[in-house]
Order: C-alpha cells, then structure tokens, then sequence
C-alpha cells in the first residue's frame, strides 16, 4: 500500500514499496526515494499536505473558509485534498460542527444536526465510506444560507461578563425551593410564563446591569428571518413593564 503523505528523502520499506515499483537501482526495505520517483513509480501525483505543518492549517482554514462564503465546489476540492493526503476524517467533521453552528447557525439550525450526524458516521462507518456523509455536510452547510449572530451574540456576552457585569441575579428568578427560601424574598414574585396565553410576559429576567442589553442581532437571511420577527415581538413584551 503506498501511503497518502510523501516526504522527500523517507526511508521507504518493503511493505509500502513492493518489488512490482520500485525503479532499478533501488533496493526496497531500505530504498531512500525522492517525491518524483515515487509519482513514478505508483503513476499518480503525491499530495502535498504536512498534518504536522502549514499545510494542514491552510487547507483546513481553506476550507471553512469555502464553506463560509457558499462556494461548494471549492469547499469540495478542499474536503478531497484532505481526505487524499489521509487526514483524520474526526478532524474534518470536527471543523464542520464548528462551522455549522459559527458560520450559518440561525439562518438554517438544521445545519448543525447535519455536521453531527456526519461526525456520528465517521465514528460508526469509518473510511474510505464516511467521505460520502462529509461530502454531504460540506454540501449542505456551502448552501445554506448563512449567519454569524450566534457566535456574535455569545461572545459580547463574554466580553461584558469579563468586564465585571456581573448584577446579581433578580430575588423572583432566585431558587424558592429551600426552607425560608420565600422569607428573604426568593422567587415571592416569580410569575410563570405558561399563565399567559402568549407563553410569555412582562418580567425582567437579566440583572439590572444589563437590562435591556441585545447580545442577539438576527439577520433576515434564510429561517433567521422569522427568528428576527419573533425576538422583536417577545423583547416588547418583556420589556413592557408598567
């Protein structure tokens, strides 16, 4: 079998390199070859891909980065380049996941059970089959429409909670469920949302410091949109105190 990953000057052994292709001259078990000669030899052009080095990250970046900006076919050359020069198909699904919920998250939330299903079946199939369900993936999340409020809005979240607003969380969303819990106020005037028809009602549920914060901005792209309607309408609500 000849491996997917060729370094200039390996030590190539008998159990890569058969006698069948090897050029004279070489002796296999110890026959230190060049890039060219192995292309030669198997008549087929060696993959240049360092898992260990720049090209690891540059095509997996290229890829996301394909991914991201809805160009199917350059996400699939990358996906293949990967799979040709043997890389950890747990890596790729890994990065699919990630970009699943960073890249297109609310603009098609079935993105992400599609990324994990296929990080599932490169767990239970393996390869070379489990190249088909990445392909899969990689097609769906290049085509769907795409949204980064959800990594936008989490991380300006971090970003207040590491500059210390930190409020203490409202007595009526306090746990009430412990003795003399209710006495010193916790949770007295909790009102349960599934009392009103909406399913939602007026109740300020963030600490007083960021009250009124929007770490969410939807955009309108693919079912995002309906999200953006439906925010608007719960804040009013929320928000609508007197």
């Amino acid at each position: 079998m000849v491996p997917d990953e060729v370094v200039p000057g390996q030590v190539v052994s008998d159990q890569v390199v058969s006698d069948q292709v090897v050029p004279d001259g070489l002796v296999p078990g110890r026959a230190v070859i060049d890039l060219v000669t192995l292309e030669t030899a198997v008549d087929r052009a060696a993959v240049r891909y360092d898992r260990a080095g720049d090209q690891h990250y540059d095509v997996a970046s290229a890829l996301i980065k394909s991914i991201r900006g809805s160009d199917v076919d350059a996400a699939m050359h990358y996906l293949a380049r990967m799979i040709v020069a043997g890389e950890d198909p747990r890596f790729i699904a890994r990065r699919l996941v990630i970009s699943a919920s960073e890249d297109i998250g609310m603009g098609d939330p079935a993105a992400l059970g599609v990324a994990v299903a296929a990080a599932d079946a490169v767990q239970l199939i393996g390869m070379p089959e489990a190249r088909i369900n990445l392909a899969q993936a990689v097609v769906a999340l290049a085509l769907a429409p795409k949204s980064n409020a959800v990594i936008t809005a989490v991380d300006a979240a971090i970003a207040d909670v590491k500059a210390g607003k930190v409020g203490p969380v409202p007595p009526h969303l306090r746990d009430a469920h412990y003795a003399g819990a209710k006495k010193i106020g916790h949770g007295a005037t909790y009102q349960y949302s599934h009392d009103d028809p909406r399913g939602v009602l007026p109740q300020q549920y963030a600490p007083d410091v960021i009250d009124g914060t929007d770490y969410y901005t939807p955009t309108r792209r693919g079912g995002e949109a309906a999200y953006a309607d439906r925010v608007a309408a719960i804040r009013k609500i929320l928000r609508d105190r007197k």
